[in-house]
């Protein structure tokens, strides 16, 4: 368990870094996730980071029926549940945007209050009207910001309130998932390392910056997607190529293809 925690919240503290640094423009940029932007993508990692403080606050399950390689089975990438995941980014993406225009808008009658209190305007000490004090206070014209300033702050509360439940939680608990899986509280904690590091490299693509995977996260990724077996010498990937490889990221060359057969590698495929 400490190992995965240690690697869910490394992850999760880098990918808050990112989003910190993000411009307006980032977050329209496609994914290869599609149909998702980047401000879609980082809504379903938001949630899915954040999903075990709900779980861990319902009822256990009396035991644990499936680990995180089964999570990954085919029955989580049918049509529907892939639609209703889509839907799921988009909606959530939307509220949030929703309640930053609210929060700017806000932000910008308060500014225009102020300073009719004070008596800027009449005094012609300044000149910025109401859309100009929405700009100023949400990073859009009339008080409709593009949606950056609150995701770092958004993403990161939502991941700290998951790992303080893990923290408070025993070791052996099991939590169910929105699936109806039954899962070990360690087992589940796997997979939410797997979405934040593995859509942190689609995120990374998608803003043309380099991958920003950290060690902890990738040794645990690394273990679940081989099963802990080590992948054929003559590969010679280190852990980033693999993840990146076996979770078709990166296209296998036939050089790469002829080794694997020869040896026998396999790893866990989602979906499959």
């Amino acid at each position: 368990m400490d190992a995965v925690r240690a690697a869910f919240r490394a992850e999760c503290a880098t990918l808050t870094g990112i989003l910190a640094e993000l411009d307006d423009a980032d977050l329209d940029r496609p994914t290869t996730c599609p149909p998702w932007a980047v401000r879609d993508l980082i809504a379903h990692v938001r949630t899915g980071a954040g999903r075990l403080a709900d779980m861990l606050a319902a009822p256990a399950p009396p035991r644990a029926e499936v680990d995180a390689a089964g999570y990954f089975g085919a029955a989580k990438f049918t049509p529907e549940i892939d639609a209703a995941r889509i839907d799921a980014a988009r909606i959530d993406a939307a509220r949030i945007d929703a309640a930053r225009i609210d929060a700017a808008r806000n932000e910008a009658a308060r500014i225009e209050a102020a300073r009719s209190d004070a008596g800027l305007s009449e005094a012609g000490l300044s000149t910025a009207g109401p859309a100009e004090a929405g700009r100023i206070a949400g990073g859009g014209w009339d008080g409709v910001p593009v949606g950056r300033s609150a995701l770092p702050g958004e993403f990161e509360r939502s991941w700290r309130a998951a790992d303080a439940a893990v923290a408070a939680a025993p070791p052996e608990r099991v939590v169910r998932t929105r699936h109806g899986d039954a899962m070990s509280l360690t087992e589940f904690l796997r997979t939410r390392v797997v979405e934040v590091g593995v859509h942190g490299l689609d995120l990374a693509v998608a803003l043309d910056r380099p991958p920003w995977l950290t060690p902890q996260a990738a040794a645990v990724i690394a273990d679940l997607l081989t099963g802990g077996r080590p992948a054929p010498a003559g590969l010679c990937w280190d852990r980033l190529t693999l993840i990146r490889k076996t979770t078709g990221r990166a296209a296998l060359t036939p050089a790469e293809r002829a080794e694997i057969d020869a040896a026998g590698f396999r790893w866990l495929a989602f979906g499959r």
